[in-house]
């Protein structure tokens, strides 16, 4: 297989002074850096305005085209920004690029979101629920199928014994998920959405009053579990601002507790895995969504389930 070419500032220079007219007319050519540090560098800045970015595979490729079409799709369903393309094609041949307007706003690791917030990210969850799915699998969505909270239970369980004995986690708070409960939180059949897939706060656009202005990336986006983006959002705002925007958005007891116990017991297993040098994600980070993920709620002290569910 061809090796990728390593994409740099002059690469990245040159391609935006080809796209962009004011850019071509000053001689230095256009501000250019990388979003993030060290790595890859697969998504720069260009001045003030726009963000570039540069799929590093064929893989990717294909993943970024299919986000500016659905992308299209989602933005007059939803109440916050999704990015627009201002040019896209190809970087190097079978490598795509996209260059984005860039959407105002810090990211939601840097802003806390108000009231208000909230019911913008309930806007953002309703909007999903109304993108047709048909539409999303013509564009090439794929579907996933819901994952197994019991399985997932096991896992976080032998993991929050790891976590404790490394003075982590108290092991003890995974009792509060018992196999009965995991069971009764089972995916329902018939209600799979558009999801996003990955609302952790670098994906959430966040503006200083706490308004969520607009929402990253859609490249990991499915046709599944709605509970799954629940999940997202406890992590990157924690537990009881995840599970009020959704009951806003309307829903029930059942998606809302089971996207809380998707993000607890993840936090679990990825927190074990780069304590033991499995993961690569900064472990500040993990301990930050450890704890937005198992603040308490009213909702999972109150909830009884019956057996004709609900939703």
């Amino acid at each position: 297989m061809t090796q990728a070419p390593t994409p740099t500032a002059d690469t990245v220079r040159r391609l935006v002074r080809s796209l962009l007219k004011e850019s071509a007319e000053t001689a230095s050519g256009p501000d250019v850096r990388p979003v993030a540090e060290g790595g890859e560098h697969t998504t720069w800045w260009v001045g003030a305005r726009h963000v570039l970015r540069l799929a590093p595979d064929r893989e990717a490729a294909a993943r970024q085209r299919r986000e500016l079409r659905l992308r299209d799709l989602v933005r007059p369903h939803l109440p916050v920004a999704v990015p627009t393309s201002v040019a896209h094609g190809e970087w190097a041949p079978g490598l795509t690029y996209t260059l984005d307007t860039r959407v105002p706003g810090g990211t939601g690791e840097e802003h806390d979101v108000s009231a208000v917030g909230e019911a913008d990210l309930a806007g953002l969850l309703t909007g999903l629920r109304e993108v047709p799915v048909r539409q999303a699998e013509t564009l090439g969505v794929p579907r996933a199928a819901p994952r197994s909270l019991e399985a997932l239970r096991r896992m976080a369980a032998h993991a929050a014994e790891r976590l404790g004995a490394a003075d982590e986690f108290d092991p003890a708070r995974m009792t509060q998920l018992a196999p009965s409960a995991a069971a009764q939180l089972a995916a329902q059949s018939g209600t799979a959405v558009l999801v996003h897939h990955d609302l952790r706060g670098e994906h959430l656009l966040v503006s200083a009053d706490g308004r969520v202005r607009g929402i990253l990336d859609w490249t990991g986006a499915v046709v599944g579990d709605p509970a799954e983006d629940i999940a997202s959002l406890a992590l990157a705002v924690g537990s009881p601002a995840a599970v009020r925007a959704a009951t806003l958005a309307g829903y029930s007891a059942r998606p809302c507790l089971r996207g809380l116990w998707l993000a607890r017991c993840d936090t679990v297993i990825r927190l074990t895995d780069c304590i033991e040098a499995r993961g690569t994600a900064p472990l500040p980070l993990l301990r930050t969504q450890l704890r937005r993920a198992w603040e308490p709620i009213l909702l999972e002290r109150v909830t009884e389930f019956r057996e004709d569910g609900e939703e």
